[in-house]
């Protein structure tokens, strides 16, 4: 949720009765603290913080998180090894995010409390292994004893429930709140999200870090080099720096990043977080009460 889900956001999802999350990835460490204080004074209700682990300033985050008192972090793009047991010993508690059992056997092994199988459906970075949700969330349940939080293509109250019967204890959500009138994206993103179709999206740059992307003019010109049989080296320099940025948050709709989750040809509209929160709930709630008729 980099440029989408800042402290508005975050707020508006505990407020509705969700964990909103702060996603630390597009954010320098004085900016995340903002984010953080502007949470705190905005929502009473617990709220938490993705930090992606790739990034040199992720150690600097960390310990704001501990400074600030933040009390759920969710880890991803790295070892969750590198910093569980220091969040731990600080009262955290500490979700990491993967796309495939092995690491799921990994984060469990390194202390986590939960974790969140992300499918392949699922906007940005996403799993090499091109494993759906369907089949990942029973393939990891089996096998791990701590909670599983389903991620990638769920955006309905309907595909909540589908993932605890696969089961799943909790879902995460990214993509259907991209188009929320409190999400920080672009307006012209949103947008684009609300008109995209099947078939819009694509898993590219799979040679340097897969990502899941609406098409344009860079997506395109991407899928054209890689089928040119382009370098690792040519493929990063084509993709430079900023993309996701210059995409999701400036709104530049042929030359950014647009990443998101297949379940956007299922978004036909920009809605306030708390409608969409109510929808979802009350949808799961009305399809369990038809199973158990």
């Amino acid at each position: 949720m980099i440029w989408c889900s800042g402290w508005k956001l975050a707020s508006a999802v505990s407020n509705a009765g969700g964990l909103g999350l702060i996603g630390a990835g597009s954010m320098t460490p004085d900016i995340f603290r903002e984010h953080i204080q502007k949470c705190k004074a905005a929502t009473n209700k617990p709220f938490g913080v993705n930090i992606p682990l790739l990034y040199s300033y992720s150690e600097e985050q960390v310990k704001i998180v501990i400074e600030e008192k933040v009390p759920i972090v969710f880890t991803s793009a790295g070892n969750p090894k590198k910093y569980t047991a220091y969040l731990k010993d600080n009262g955290v508690t500490v979700v990491h995010v993967t796309a495939n059992l092995k690491f799921a056997l990994k984060s469990q092994e390194a202390g986590v409390d939960a974790i969140v199988a992300e499918g392949f459906e699922a906007g940005g970075h996403n799993g090499r292994e091109e494993t759906t949700t369907m089949v990942l969330i029973p393939q990891i349940a089996k096998e791990i004893k701590i909670p599983l939080i389903a991620a990638g293509g769920i955006g309905t109250g309907a595909a909540m429930l589908a993932a605890m019967v696969l089961g799943a204890d909790g879902v995460q959500i990214g993509s259907r709140f991209v188009a929320t009138e409190e999400a920080s994206a672009h307006d012209n993103f949103k947008q684009k999200v609300v008109e995209a179709q099947e078939g819009d999206t694509k898993l590219q740059l799979k040679q340097l870090v897969s990502v899941r992307l609406l098409d344009n003019e860079f997506s395109d010109r991407i899928t054209q080099m890689q089928n040119a049989g382009a370098s690792i080296e040519e493929l990063s320099q084509a993709l430079g720096k900023g993309r996701a940025k210059l995409g999701m948050f400036d709104g530049n709709l042929q030359e950014g990043e647009l990443e998101i989750g297949q379940v956007s040809s299922l978004i036909d509209e920009v809605k306030p977080v708390k409608e969409i929160v109510g929808e979802i709930v009350g949808e799961y709630e009305n399809k369990v009460k038809c199973i158990c008729k």
